[in-house]
């Protein structure tokens, strides 16, 4: 694979964090974002790439996200639509202000951020976008309402863009993990060693990198083989 530019967000931690160490490793440059300064912090010191304090929610982080990316590297040839948050409420009890707040971020602010990176991906006839969304976007569950929810549409919403994009040149990939150990929701590790790490995920999005360009991969979803597994 050729030298790329990322842009990814979320990264401070988690997968996005898995995935611009290997991305560095691999000698791609990376701009990543979080909303966690001291965790950006941490994460550029060890891998070398360069952090934004950002919110994907806000259209003004968002502007200037881009903006960076572009004066930075030069322009962007992998977007990955990483930032999200949860919330589970079972239907009865859902506060409707933090269903809008997740939203926001997980849907509105994955738009806004690609409608702006868009453009150059169609400009120069190649790129990559990797949305991030989940297992639970394919399956409903207790108290998901909320979470689930916002992850259907972002599958619904890669394959609009898959529709519009493949014949600029562009990949659109749907990611859908299961549980994977990070702190999602204040629950950190979850301590079950059999479960998906971050890096699992990071892989598997290097490795659709890897393909011949001509090859699109949609979407796929990623499983722990054994989860219930006691050791």
């Amino acid at each position: 694979m050729d030298k790329q530019r990322f842009l990814i967000t979320g990264a401070s931690q988690g997968i996005g964090a898995a995935l611009v160490s290997l991305a560095r490793k691999q000698g791609h440059e990376v701009v990543f974002t979080g909303r966690d300064q001291g965790r950006i912090d941490s994460v550029a010191a060890e891998s070398g790439a360069h952090g934004i304090r950002a919110d994907v929610a806000r259209a003004d982080d968002n502007r200037r996200t881009v903006e960076t990316c572009v004066d930075r590297m030069g322009g962007i040839d992998v977007l990955v639509n990483n930032a999200g948050i949860g919330y589970l409420a079972e239907v009865g009890e859902i506060d409707m202000d933090a269903m809008r707040s997740l939203f926001d971020i997980n849907v509105f602010g994955l738009v806004d951020l690609t409608n702006r990176v868009a453009p150059l991906l169609k400009a120069q006839q190649r790129g990559y976008i990797f949305n991030i969304a989940s297992t639970s976007g394919m399956k409903g569950a207790k108290s998901g309402t909320v979470y689930a929810a916002s992850k259907w549409a972002v599958r619904g919403i890669t394959q609009c863009w898959q529709a519009e994009l493949r014949p600029h040149g562009v990949h659109v990939t749907c990611v859908c993990p299961s549980e994977v150990q990070t702190d999602w929701m204040g629950r950190t590790g979850r301590n079950n060693p059999n479960k998906l790490y971050a890096v699992d995920i990071a892989e598997a999005i290097m490795a659709v990198l890897g393909m011949h360009p001509r090859a699109l991969w949609p979407e796929f979803a990623v499983f722990a083989n054994n989860p219930w597994k006691e050791d």
